[in-house]
């Protein structure tokens, strides 16, 4: 293998999550509220409740899908899980009621847990080790164009043929791009596992009993958890906020489209930084930075600024997550411990959504929610900033 083949991981890890389940249940999520609540009559806090679900139902799935990537490998279960998040999508443009537009969307949580960065970051922390970083960013950069375009094409799709027309291509979208990707680029063996008489070998990682018994993990967690309860909550809703103030809705879905090609680009930023500057300082500035936009889009000033502040963070929060679990835990059994990490995210994304749906029915604004989202962006930032330096530091 030369020198060249290890990148094309990363560059395939990026396509395939343009469909890639935050893409498309989370921030697509946004422009279908109006729709729904146009010809149902369902309350933004009862449409949310679905995408609530997902999350919770993602979560629950993410430790066993990357018990079974450990064990098994990452390709055949990435494989078989995204032809059933395909279907379960199309699915959902099949509603009739509220308990099936729930029920689908809490289901595709389930079905597209394995269609999340776990399985793309477990196979490039064991191709990578210096630029590990930068690979994580360049794969994660990915999800930042998802979030960029699917949203659009969702919006154009809706105008020209329905919702649910909209939900039958995102289905599409999903199997034609990623399940060959996934095929082609994704190792199909799992990394050297540490038995149980030598699970303190801390040469290859900590076992996952270990990890989830450090101080760094619940601190690592709980910034996570924070930073996207108000991250996914301010995006899912921008579109709505925006057209609230009389923004047309394809204008609306232009700026959650900036916030997409600011999250891929900073991806790739901060994959770059963190190969050369201490990540959790480096996240500490991107989530103060976040706050300050979603400040901006309270104050209805500079709002595209303040997308773009968020959409960075965005990105930032993706990549860390993976680069720090791998810093921190090593690869023994990163598979379990980042999925269980990546399912209080995963609860997060889902859950904050439904909380500022829910302030904005009680309270017919959406200034509470996103003020206090800003105010857990400040927390989470200065949460990340204690955790300590690396255990398992990058090589050469």
């Amino acid at each position: 293998m030369t020198v060249r083949w290890p990148w094309l991981l990363p560059i395939g890890s990026a396509i395939a999550l343009i469909v890639g389940n935050g893409p498309i249940s989370v921030f697509a999520f946004g422009v279908f509220i109006k729709p729904l609540e146009a010809e149902f009559g369902w309350s933004r806090a009862s449409i949310s409740a679905g995408l609530s679900l997902c999350g919770l139902f993602s979560a629950l799935a993410l430790p066993l899908v990357g018990g079974l990537m450990d064990r098994y490998g990452a390709r055949r279960p990435l494989v078989i899980a995204v032809c059933l998040f395909a279907l379960n999508i199309a699915a959902i443009g099949g509603t009739t009621s509220l308990a099936m537009f729930i029920a689908l969307t809490a289901l595709s949580g389930l079905s597209g847990a394995a269609q999340s960065p776990l399985a793309y970051v477990k196979s490039i922390s064991g191709q990578f080790n210096a630029r590990r970083g930068l690979a994580i960013g360049i794969a994660m950069s990915g999800v930042g164009i998802g979030t960029a375009l699917v949203p659009l094409l969702v919006q154009s799709l809706i105008n020209s043929f329905g919702w649910r027309a909209a939900y039958l291509g995102m289905g599409a979208l999903v199997f034609l791009l990623a399940v060959p990707i996934a095929a082609a680029v994704i190792p199909d063996e799992p990394e050297r596992r540490v038995s149980a008489r030598d699970e303190s070998d801390l040469s290859q990682g900590l076992s996952i009993r270990m990890a989830i018994g450090s101080r760094i993990f619940w601190l690592l967690a709980l910034s996570i958890f924070l930073a996207s309860l108000a991250l996914n909550g301010s995006l899912v809703h921008v579109v709505p906020m925006l057209t609230e103030r009389g923004w047309t809705p394809d204008r609306a879905a232009m700026a959650l489209a900036t916030a997409g090609l600011s999250g891929m680009v900073g991806r790739i930023l901060v994959g770059f930084i963190i190969d050369r500057i201490f990540a959790p300082y480096v996240g500490g500035v991107f989530f103060l930075m976040a706050a300050a936009g979603i400040f901006l889009l309270i104050e209805d000033k500079a709002v595209i600024l303040g997308v773009v502040f968020v959409g960075l963070a965005a990105g930032a929060e993706i990549d860390m997550m993976g680069f720090l679990t791998s810093r921190y835990f090593g690869l023994s059994a990163l598979g379990k411990t980042y999925g269980l990490l990546f399912a209080l995210f995963t609860v997060a994304a889902g859950l904050g959504p439904y909380l500022i749906g829910l302030s904005f029915t009680s309270t017919k604004a959406y200034g509470l929610g996103f003020s206090t989202a800003a105010g857990l962006m400040i927390l989470a930032g200065l949460i990340l900033t204690t955790l300590g330096p690396y255990r398992y530091k990058p090589g050469r």
